[in-house]
C-alpha cells in the first residue's frame, strides 16, 4: 500500500513485478524481429488461445490506467476529443486513441496490432472502440459476443459462445499462419487454471485481521493475471507474492497500522487517485480488503483435463468467460457483494459509481439498498470515473468518505 503512514509495509514484490511488466512490454516491443505477432486484446477476452498460438497480448485498457497513474491521461483525453470523440465515451477508449494521435505514452507506445481481438463480456464500447483502432491501423479484428447473464448461465448461451472458440481458433490460425497447437493449448490452460488459484489464494489473505494487504495493493498486482495468466512467468511471480502475503499473516503485520475498519470496493480503480485515496483511508484506519474487479479474476477457473474433447473445453471455456461480475444481473450482483461482506468481514462498502464504466455502475444505488438489506452493512455510492479527473470532486467526495466512516460501528 502506498499510504504516508504505511511507507514501510509496502509488499517487496513490487519490484519483481515491475521488472515482470517490463520485460512482458519490452518483449512487445521487439516481437517484429522475432517474426512473432501481437495482438490487441481487451481485457475479458480469453488470452489462452493467443498464448498457445505464440502471440504477444496487448491489452489497450492496461495502458489507459497506466497513462491515468502517470498524470498523462488527461492530455490524451483531449486529444482525442478535439478530433470529435466525445467525452461521454469511455475515457479509457478516450485515453488510448488519444495515445494513438499523439504518439505519446508512459510506456513509449503500444506495439503496432497484427489483429485485435475484442469480446463484450465486460461491455459493448469495446466493439466500436476495436472497429476505429482496426482501421486506423488497417488489421482485421475479431469481435467475440459474450451475452449479458440476466438470468445465470443458460445451455444455449454456453453453446453460442463455444461454438464461437471454433470461429476464434480459425481466426488465428490465418493471421498467424500455423496451424492451431491442441497440445499446447491444454498445457497453458493448465497454467491458467494454476495462476488463478494461486490469485484467488492472494486474495483470500485479506480475510484475516488484519489484512496483509489492500486492493490498492491488488489493483497493481492484478496485472500479471491480466497480461500474463497462462505462462510459468505469472505462476512464478504470485507464488512469490503470496509467500510474502503469508508471511505477513504470520507476523501479524497489516496493510493499515492499527486497521479500525474493513470496506469493500466496487467498480474500477480510479486509477488517477490511487495514492491520494489510500492515503486518506489509512489515515482514517480503515482499509479495503476486497473488490468486485479484484476478484472477477478468479472465475476464470475450469476443470480442464487431458481426455476431453475439445469441443466440451470450449464449452468450460465460454463457461468462465461469461461469468464476470460486469456481465451479471442484479440479483447475482447482490449475492456476490453479500457473501464477500461475509467472507472478509466487512462492516462497509463503497461502490464507485464510474461516469465512463456505465454496465458496471448499473443499478449501484438499488444494489447498495439490497446489499444492506440482507447484511445490515451500509454502504456508500461515490461518484467518478476511473481515468477522468475532470469526474473527480476531491473535497466533497472525501468529507462524505469521512462522515460515512464515522457512522460504521
Amino acid at each position: 500500500m502506498e499510504g504516508k503512514t504505511d511507507v514501510d509495509r509496502r509488499l517487496k514484490s513490487f519490484g519483481k513485478m515491475r521488472e515482470l511488466m517490463t520485460g512482458y512490454y519490452l518483449s512487445a516491443k521487439d516481437a517484429e524481429n522475432r517474426n512473432q505477432k501481437v495482438a490487441w486484446v481487451t481485457s475479458g477476452a480469453p488470452v489462452e488461445f493467443l498464448h498457445a498460438m505464440d502471440v504477444i497480448p496487448i491489452y489497450p485498457e492496461n495502458h489507459a490506467a497506466m497513462c491515468a497513474a502517470s498524470k498523462m491521461a488527461m492530455e490524451l483525453q483531449q486529444a482525442s476529443e478535439d478530433k470529435g470523440y466525445s467525452m461521454d465515451l469511455c475515457s479509457y477508449a478516450r485515453t488510448d486513441i488519444g495515445s494513438i494521435l499523439t504518439g505519446k505514452s508512459p510506456v513509449m507506445g503500444l506495439p503496432r496490432p497484427d489483429f485485435m481481438v475484442a469480446c463484450n463480456n465486460i461491455c459493448t464500447t469495446v466493439v466500436k472502440w476495436y472497429e476505429v483502432v482496426s482501421r486506423f491501423y488497417q488489421v482485421p479484428v475479431f469481435m467475440m459476443d459474450m451475452p449479458f447473464l440476466h438470468k445465470g448461465l443458460e445451455e444455449h448461451i454456453v453453446d453460442y459462445v463455444a461454438e464461437q472458440m471454433g470461429e476464434y481458433v480459425r481466426f488465428l490460425e490465418e493471421g498467424t499462419g500455423r496451424d492451431f497447437d491442441n497440445d499446447r493449448f491444454l498445457d497453458v490452460l493448465l497454467k491458467t487454471v494454476e495462476t488463478t488459484e494461486l490469485w484467488k489464494g492472494i486474495l483470500e489473505t485479506c480475510t484475516r485481521v488484519p489484512a496483509p494487504m489492500s486492493c490498492f495493493d491488488a489493483f497493481v498486482h492484478i496485472a500479471p493475471i491480466v497480461t500474463l495468466r497462462g505462462t510459468q512467468e505469472c505462476i512464478d511471480y504470485y507464488k512469490l507474492l503470496k509467500e510474502e502475503l503469508e508471511e505477513r499473516v504470520a507476523g501479524g503485520v497489516g496493510a493499515i497500522p492499527e486497521e479500525r475498519h474493513r470496506l469493500l470496493w466496487d467498480n474500477l480503480p480510479i486509477w488517477f487517485n490511487l495514492r491520494g485515496l489510500s492515503e486518506r483511508l489509512a489515515d482514517w484506519k480503515a482499509c479495503l480488503v476486497a473488490a468486485t474487479y479484484a476478484d472477477s479474476w478468479c472465475a476464470r477457473i475450469y476443470p480442464v483435463e487431458r481426455s476431453m474433447t475439445m469441443e466440451t473445453i470450449f464449452e468450460e471455456i465460454a463457461k468462465a468467460y461469461l461469468v464476470p461480475y460486469i456481465n451479471s444481473g442484479f440479483e447475482e450482483r447482490v449475492r456476490l457483494l453479500t457473501n464477500m461482506i461475509e467472507k472478509y468481514g466487512a462492516n462497509g462498502f463503497l461502490m464507485h459509481s464510474d461516469r465512463s464504466c456505465k454496465p458496471y455502475s448499473l443499478g449501484q444505488y438499488v444494489i447498495r439498498d439490497e446489499v444492506t438489506r440482507e447484511t445490515g452493512v451500509p454502504g456508500l455510492v461515490i461518484e467518478a470515473d476511473m481515468n477522468d479527473s475532470r469526474q473527480w470532486a476531491e473535497a466533497p467526495t472525501m468529507t462524505r468518505i469521512q462522515a460515512y466512516l464515522e457512522t460504521l460501528s
